[in-house]
């Protein structure tokens, strides 16, 4: 089969019309990005085949939102030496199309010929399901499902068992497999499905394990027995013997012995530790005598030391009082500089002063003017508010009146029209010479009036007419008219008006009053912000301060002759001030450190002066000298005490160590043990005497060999009648092991072409690799080296790989029996590796020598050495928007 063009229109993304034609008879590569279109036109082709034209369970075919939409798929083909041609439409226009050459089908039948064709089912009710798509189901791989492949073969099972009988003919018999369902139900009356015994088999079989344990635990009970015989003659044996020896109390006579011995060392450890007190206390005096002999004999190193520091004393003494002048000087110079310094500061305030006093003069002068100004102007301001302010008072109206007064207006206005439309219109044209009169008032040349009541038309030399005016209307017309008239009068009466345009004058001028008024309050706010009187009073305060401050200007002191070309600003004369008053500061700090230095120095060479001459009278006293041959004394004796004191430690420190007290005292609690131990056993050996005389007792009333004869017994007839079922049920299972390795050679022989076409595509992945197929045609075990598994076991990627080399097999194997072949593959092969995709290429490319293979997919760079052009969906839409079917 070869597809060679697939149009379709209103489905999914696809609104208008898309195209893809001249599709390769081998390998078609066609890519796009993601929600590009590619899995859309995969779901065209498997409607057009697969979903009946009529059903309404494909609402997923229908544009978005586009509930009107009637999807259209058309493909034209060849398969069978023939043209095909099929256009199948869905939803709003159900109807379905097929021409093979030049003979047409419609509706159902169209439909039974596809299936016929391809090998699939038509879903009874609702929306197509796997188990309905047959062949197809198996070639065509939607995105990824690569790697389920079992469900698919078994629903296309049927199709490619007839592909097969058609190459190798039937080599099954039906006899045969009556046969082995024969071997298999009397198999099954003895075994479950998975090899177990069932029925009286399994019963006997349960019976003799249960007839076995009982045996087992009687024979196990009797053996205890025995055994507790020969421990009853032990333990009494043992028991008798303890009693007579009494073992114990020689560990209670040793006990003894350890703890008297532990007694007296403790005492030697007494004596040791008093005597160590006292050997500390001994120690302690004479560190205290040394440091004291110590301290004495260094007085006359301390005497050297004070000479050496009254003589330093001295020297510092002496320098520091050669410095006092050039401090003195320093200072008196630091006081000049400052002095001067503070002298143009003064100055300099001076200037600043006056300086400010002339721009306060200048700058209340400005403002003195600038207020007799604005008082000027507030007043003119003022005569103008109040121009305007009577203007306003003058023209003012009530606005309310006034707009009733224009709907008053108003509605006599559209009375009147009203009025005119329904009165009774009298026209006239007169000769030169003829004359009427109109309720007394004459009528001349030609003209027109309108009548609302009755009047009368005198024509001389004729008589007088009487117009009676008519309508239902018109009496309330002339009401209305009437009432209106008076409404109004009396409404400008009120506003003091004469006409209506008078009033709206009014208002115009209030108005421009009002606006003149704010626009004049702006103005006087503008130059008096708070009122005209605080205005006058700013104006005499300013002149009162103007008067003062030219006053202060002419008591200010001049400066001095001079001043003005070297004056100096009061921050930069502050600044030399800072500097002169910082260094007048360090001057006298400097003065008050030299005089602190003064007084240090010198009380410093008086103490060194009254500590030397202190402790020569002490060196040289008749108390130190005798001080010093006490504690040489001393100490003397104090040696020989503690010599004598130590060599006695030392001796009976020997002897405690020679006792040994830790083991002393390990042996008083390893006899304590021992005693405890073994009191504890006979007692022991007591209490287990009693339990077993009552066991035994027990045991021995129970006739425990007699029990097991009686199972024994049980055993042996029970071991005859399952002998007899093991026996048939070995027969069965080898006779049905038979049958079904014959079936299986039959079955291998049916599947070596199928097989043939696995190894062919397995031996380009997988060298020196098998994979079986089972007796329905699934693959299965797959063996490579001395790896064996199923195919379930494998990696996803791996078992992707292995469910697409089983479809190209599976293709080969319809294309052989002449069944018509199509593969179609959405995105798969995503999860291979770089070498097994190169792998799978050329798989691909062998197999698109026998098959059409259309190959989606959102990746074209992975397969850009497939050897084909690939085909842009992008691309393509695009041409189509531009160039429309």
């Amino acid at each position: 089969m070869k597809l060679r063009r697939l149009q379709v229109e209103q489905l999914r993304q696809f609104r208008q019309p898309f195209v893809m034609d001249d599709l390769q008879p081998g390998l078609n590569l066609i890519h796009g990005p993601n929600e590009s279109g590619k899995s859309t036109l995969v779901r065209a082709i498997r409607a057009a085949f697969f979903e009946r034209y009529r059903t309404s369970s494909v609402d997923d075919l229908r544009p978005w939102g586009d509930s009107a939409a009637a999807p259209t798929i058309t493909l034209d083909f060849d398969a069978r030496q023939k043209s095909w041609h099929l256009v199948k439409s869905f939803l709003q226009r159900k109807r379905c199309d097929l021409t093979i050459d030049s003979t047409s089908y419609s509706e159902d039948e169209a439909e039974e010929k596809l299936s016929e064709l391809l090998g699939f089912q038509f879903s009874a009710k609702g929306v197509s399901k796997p188990e309905h798509w047959g062949v197809p189901g198996l070639l065509w791989v939607e995105q990824g499902t690569g790697q389920n492949i079992e469900q698919a073969v078994e629903h296309a099972g049927d199709h490619l068992k007839s592909a097969l009988n058609s190459l190798v003919g039937e080599v099954a018999s039906t006899g045969g497999d009556e046969l082995v369902e024969q071997v298999k139900a009397r198999w099954s009356e003895l075994f479950t499905p998975t090899g177990k015994p069932r029925g009286d088999y399994q019963k006997l079989e349960k019976e003799r394990e249960e007839h076995q344990r009982e045996i087992d635990g009687l024979q196990a009970r009797i053996q205890k027995y025995q055994e507790q015989v020969d421990r009853l003659g032990k333990l009494t044996h043992d028991y008798e013997r303890t009693r007579q020896e009494r073992p114990w109390e020689e560990a209670e006579r040793q006990l003894e012995q350890a703890k008297e011995r532990y007694r007296q060392v403790e005492k030697l450890e007494q004596q040791q530790a008093q005597e160590k007190e006292i050997l500390k206390h001994l120690q302690s005096r004479q560190q205290l005598l040394r440091q004291n002999q110590e301290q004495l004999e260094s007085l006359n190193r301390k005497l050297d030391v004070r000479k050496a520091e009254l003589e330093k004393a001295q020297r510092a003494l002496e320098q520091a009082e050669a410095r006092s002048p050039s401090v003195a000087n320093s200072v008196q110079e630091a006081k000049s500089a400052y002095e001067a310094a503070a002298k143009k500061v003064e100055q300099a305030r001076l200037q600043e002063t006056r300086s400010r006093l002339e721009q306060d003069v200048q700058r209340l002068d400005q403002q003195n003017r600038t207020l007799t100004q604005n008082l000027e102007k507030a007043r003119q301001y003022q005569q103008e508010l109040e121009k305007a302010r009577e203007q306003a008072r003058q023209n003012q109206i009530d606005v309310k009146a006034l707009k009733a007064l224009k709907d008053t207006e108003r509605q006599l206005k559209e009375e009147n029209i009203r009025s005119q439309t329904i009165a009774t219109r009298l026209t006239w044209q007169l000769e030169p010479d003829a004359r009427l009169a109109l309720n007394g008032e004459p009528l001349e040349e030609q003209g027109e009036r309108q009548l609302l009541e009755d009047s009368s038309l005198l024509i001389p030399g004729v008589g007088t007419l009487g117009i009676t005016p008519g309508g239902e209307d018109l009496a309330s017309t002339r009401r209305r008219l009437s009432t209106l008239e008076q409404s109004l009068t009396e409404q400008m009466k009120t506003l003091g008006v004469d006409y209506v345009q008078q009033a709206e004058h009014r208002v115009m001028a209030y108005e421009a009053a009002e606006r003149t008024l704010q626009h004049t309050r702006e103005l006087l706010k503008s130059v008096a912000p708070v009122n005209v009187e605080q205005l006058l009073a700013d104006e005499k305060e300013t002149g009162a301060r103007l008067q003062a401050a030219k006053s202060e200007l002419q008591n200010s002191p001049a400066p001095e002759p001079g001043q003005h070309a070297r004056a100096t600003d009061v921050a930069s004369a502050e600044a030399g001030r800072a500097r002169a008053e910082t260094r007048l500061a360090e001057a006298e700090a400097e003065e008050r450190k030299h005089q602190t230095e003064l007084l240090t120095r010198r009380q410093s060479r008086d103490n060194a002066k009254a500590e030397w001459q202190q402790l020569q009278d002490e060196v040289h006293s008749p108390e130190h000298q005798k001080q010093l041959q006490n504690l040489s004394t001393e100490l003397a004796d104090i040696d020989d005490k503690m010599g004598r004191l130590a060599a006695t430690l030392k001796a009976r420190e020997q002897e405690i160590q020679e006792a040994r007290p830790a083991i002393l005292k390990q042996d008083i609690e390893r006899y304590q043990r021992s005693i405890s131990t073994l009191r504890q056993a006979q007692e022991e050996r007591q209490r287990e005497l009693r339990d077993i005389q009552v066991r035994l007792e027990a045991w021995g009333a129970e006739g425990l060999e007699e029990q097991r004869n009686e199972r024994v017994a049980e055993l042996e007839q029970c071991n005859r009648r399952y002998q007899e079922l093991h026996r048939r049920a070995r027969a069965l299972d080898l006779l049905l092991n038979l049958l079904t390795e014959k079936r299986q050679a039959l079955t291998r022989r049916l599947q070596a072409p199928l097989q043939k076409h696995l190894d062919h595509y397995l031996s380009l992945l997988f060298p020196q690799a098998t994979l079986e197929v089972d007796e329905h045609l699934r693959p299965g075990t797959f063996t490579r080296g001395t790896e064996l598994g199923q195919i379930a076991e494998l990696s996803f990627g791996a078992r992707e790989q292995m469910g697409l080399i089983s479809r190209l097999a599976y293709a080969d194997l319809l294309q052989e029996a002449g069944r018509p072949t199509l593969v179609i593959m959405d995105d798969t092969l995503v999860h291979s590796d770089t070498d097994r995709l190169e792998d799978m290429k050329r798989i691909l490319f062998d197999a698109a020598n026998r098959h059409q293979i259309l190959l989606f997919t959102c990746h074209p760079e992975k397969w850009s050495d497939l050897g084909v052009a690939p085909r842009d969906i992008q691309a393509m839409k695009e041409q189509g928007s531009t160039n429309p079917v």
